[in-house]
């Protein structure tokens, strides 16, 4: 049986939303406890060229936080990632539907990154390829706001197994 610790989080062609997203949680992580703290977080896209850098706006928003994105190479989304991931957090239902399609199943693992959210919230972020920083700005702190939910529910949930529904 394959250890389930891994937080994979995918966008389109993980250059832009998934590669901050992952530096995003995994910050948060090291924060936490154990065995939250122990978890891997992976980034992927649904449609990626690989060994592609992060967008430099991507760079510049998360930097300004304090965190890193110099060294992200992208890569796509991988049967062995979905195997090994506790959960699967994606940007859009277009990312969600797609990962079904591409695995013939559904996911009892899959979310948007802020599906967990108190009800009234937007669940889908957009994607902010070719705009001005700003909006890159905008997407991380939208993620952002996504975090304390997720943590939540992974101190609930993890390492339970999740059932099928």
């Amino acid at each position: 049986m394959v250890e389930k610790n891994l937080i994979t989080i995918v966008c389109t062609a993980n250059i832009c939303r998934s590669p901050m997203a992952e530096v995003l949680m995994r910050h948060a992580l090291q924060a936490e406890e154990e065995p939250l703290k122990s978890l891997e977080v992976a980034s992927a896209g649904v449609s990626a060229y690989s060994g592609e850098p992060a967008s430099v706006n991507s760079v510049r928003a998360v930097k300004s936080v304090g965190l890193d994105l110099s060294h992200h190479s992208s890569q796509s989304i991988s049967r062995s990632m979905i195997e090994r991931s506790f959960a699967i957090f994606g940007m859009t239902q277009s990312h969600r539907m797609t990962i079904e399609m591409q695995y013939g199943e559904k996911l009892p693992n899959l979310f948007l990154l802020r599906e967990l959210m108190p009800e009234g919230s937007s669940i889908e972020i957009p994607d902010p390829f070719g705009q001005n920083l700003s909006a890159y700005e905008a997407c991380r702190d939208s993620m952002v706001e996504a975090v304390p939910s997720i943590l939540a529910w992974l101190r609930k949930n993890y390492p339970q197994t999740i059932k099928n529904s």
